[in-house]
């Protein structure tokens, strides 16, 4: 199979250009420069990871956020950088055709082949309400995850069960780990709804650069991206310690960008990496848009209540104090130092005047 760098230069993409990618690469895996080598190298020998891209019960977000990859371009790279055999959405293939490239992959590359699954399957009723191929998606998916290398469970449908698992689930969506049999498989979880777009595609490039899982949390998520929670790293942080908040939508507050906390914004307690990466090359996040987050890469995130609904227990950083009461507070705070600056100027200028000739 051809390598990264050998479908690059096919496409006319000069060395120069090919080392500043691998440059970009490092940066957006929170790599130093010294690691951009490694990842040319790697480009330029290994060859192209085989990829099997399953979809169960699930909306098709992730992949709309895959192909719009900025940094690096979905389109030139990761579609470059990966053998995409089977993807049922954006292949041309059809019907047994189609249905025929998994059993070809599974065959000729067993335990060598990338198993990205999108959505889950509903285990109820032998898994009769999600049919691909004329079976049930449960029996494709085990049967693709037998011989793979990894998985990779996309956004939060895989990786938690999502809305199709909300309550009382009566078709029993499972997430991809929980599905018996699959336990012990190595599986990369990349929650939200959907995952953003250049963090999709640094997991690949990493898998691709160092053939290895990256360093996972407690909950199988790449610590590099969902290691802080969105609220540590947010632009409006500062109104939350200052006790400034947004009390209803469009008031004064919101206009002046103050925090959305009391509106329900779950940045507190949400780990993603959308403050700092954020969406659509860059440009903004819902926060930043004016919506407050809904939490959506957090396990059990919509059976959790409304998304307005306000989070409790929250405190101030340095502060004892719960984020719902500190506004009046802090208001309180600075009515005081006010009328004892207008106090402590008050005596000055008496003091001042007592100096002056003539004073009595």
């Amino acid at each position: 199979m051809e390598t990264f760098y050998d479908v690059m230069r096919r496409q006319g993409i000069t060395r120069r250009s090919f080392l500043k990618f691998c440059s970009l690469t490092a940066a957006s895996l929170g790599l130093s420069p010294a690691f951009a080598p490694k990842i040319a190298h790697a480009m330029e020998t290994k060859p192209r990871i085989p990829v099997l891209w399953l979809h169960g019960l699930e909306c098709t977000c992730c992949s709309e956020s895959f192909i719009r990859s900025g940094h690096p371009l979905a389109k030139d790279v990761i579609l470059s950088m990966l053998s995409l055999d089977y993807d049922d959405t954006i292949m041309a293939a059809a019907g047994h055709n189609a249905e025929a490239i998994i059993d070809e992959i599974v065959e000729k590359y067993k335990g060598n082949y990338i198993l990205a699954v999108e959505g889950n399957p509903p285990l109820a009723e032998d898994g009769m309400y999600c049919i691909i191929g004329g079976k049930p998606f449960v029996e494709q998916l085990k049967y693709a995850a037998e011989s793979c290398k990894a998985i990779i469970s996309w956004g939060s449908c895989a990786s938690w069960g999502c809305v199709q698992a909300a309550k009382p689930n009566p078709t029993r969506a499972t997430p991809v780990h929980k599905v018996p049999g699959l336990a012990n498989k190595p599986i990369i979880k990349v929650p939200g709804c959907p995952p953003i777009a250049e963090v999709m595609t640094a997991v690949v490039a990493y898998l691709l650069t160092f053939d290895k899982l990256p360093t996972l949390d407690k909950q199988g998520r790449p610590q590099m991206f969902y290691s802080q929670r969105i609220h540590d790293k947010c632009y409006r942080r500062p109104h939350f310690d200052a006790g400034q908040f947004v009390e209803q939508w469009d008031d004064e507050a919101a206009r002046q960008g103050h925090c959305l906390y009391k509106m329900g914004c779950k940045g507190p307690t949400t780990y993603n990496a959308c403050s700092t990466v954020k969406w659509n090359e860059g440009t903004s996040f819902p926060i930043q848009s004016g919506h407050g987050c809904i939490g959506c890469s957090e396990d059990g995130f919509w059976d959790k209540g409304s998304f307005y609904d306000r989070l409790t227990g929250i405190n101030q950083f340095g502060i004892e104090a719960n984020a719902d009461v500190v506004g009046g507070t802090a208001a309180g705070i600075v009515t005081a130092g006010v009328a004892a600056h207008a106090g402590l100027t008050a005596l000055n200028r008496a003091k001042q005047a007592d100096k002056q000739p003539g004073a009595e």
